[in-house]
């Protein structure tokens, strides 16, 4: 995975508004309602500004948020962030909820068909969303704030602070044993059948291989050594990064799962694992998750095995 995003975020014009009211004339426009994505079934439908000013009449005026520019075809993207003037009335059917967004897709839904580019956008786009949403008060005085600077801060206007969007670290750990088999658990909130690998929150005054090897203990009972950096993944569900890891055990034996967060626990082979998704005795992560690359990473390492032995549904929850 390359360490240099596909979008520029251009950081130095957030303090330009000027600048940003150009670009916003010209920009693509990822329309949000509700932190959902105004997108298709594959991709991000974008909108522009003449868009923008017809659909006022149904939706307010909302905040926008400057994304960036694209690296190579220097696009200006931005988001905008509203809600309904008069929201669709539930009926109390089954259907209401595919009505009431017609058009619009949460990121779990798409982003595992996004390209790079939209899937960078969507994440970014998200991850904003999601704070101004629930930071709409400061935290020191509790006076209502304001978006400022192209969407990357909140301003206070009665003690002058800023707050900045914060981001949660969590872990995620593919734990490996001597035979180079993985262990995955299944939390009892997925789908029957859903297994993944282990994650959790950074605590405070703790490291993230400290994290690595609590989490891991708690969640499935063994202890973690050569503990290795793998990648990272912005998660706005609602505001984490996450830190994903590979470790070993040296006593597979001992794993067994916490019977709260982990339900049952398994040990898998390559063999085992394409057995277990062929009978679909296993369903592994959406596609838009680390969690999936890092097991399709493992899996794909040794020759014969290939990412399209493994595949699966895009559902969260039950």
């Amino acid at each position: 995975m390359s360490a240099l995003s596909p979008i520029n975020r251009e950081s130095e014009l957030r303090t330009d508004a000027a600048k940003l009211a150009q670009l916003w004339k010209s920009a693509h426009i990822i329309h949000l309602v509700d932190a959902r994505l105004s997108a298709g079934d594959d991709s991000l439908t974008f909108i522009d500004a003449t868009a923008v000013k017809a659909l006022q009449e149904s939706f307010v005026e909302g905040d926008r948020f400057f994304l960036g520019v694209g690296r190579d075809d220097k696009q200006a993207y931005f988001a905008w962030h509203t809600t309904w003037i008069n929201p669709p009335e539930d009926d109390g059917t089954e259907e209401f909820e595919q009505r009431k967004y017609e058009g619009f897709k949460s990121l779990r839904e798409v982003g595992g068909n996004l390209d790079a580019d939209e899937l960078a956008l969507g994440m970014h786009a998200v991850g904003l969303a999601n704070w101004h949403a629930t930071h709409t008060h400061c935290a020191r005085c509790g006076a209502k704030t304001v978006s400022d600077l192209g969407g990357s801060v909140r301003v206070c206007p009665e003690d002058a602070t800023q707050h900045h969007p914060r981001t949660d670290p969590a872990v995620i750990v593919l734990v490996k044993d001597k035979d180079d088999r993985i262990l995955l658990g299944h939390q009892p909130v997925w789908p029957d059948k859903r297994f993944s690998t282990f994650a959790g929150f950074v605590e405070t005054g703790e490291s993230f291989e400290e994290c690595v090897s609590r989490e891991v203990f708690e969640e499935a009972g063994v202890y973690a050594s050569e503990i290795k950096y793998l990648t990272s993944q912005p998660w706005p569900f609602p505001a984490s990064i996450m830190i994903a890891f590979e470790a070993i055990t040296h006593r597979p034996e001992e794993a067994r799962p916490d019977g709260t967060e982990i339900t049952e626990v398994r040990w898998l082979s390559r063999d085992e694992m394409k057995a277990a998704v062929a009978a679909q005795d296993i369903l592994l992560p959406p596609k838009i998750s680390v969690a999936r690359r890092m097991i399709e990473a493992w899996y794909t390492r040794v020759d014969g095995y290939t990412r399209d032995q493994l595949f699966g549904g895009e559902s969260w929850r039950p």
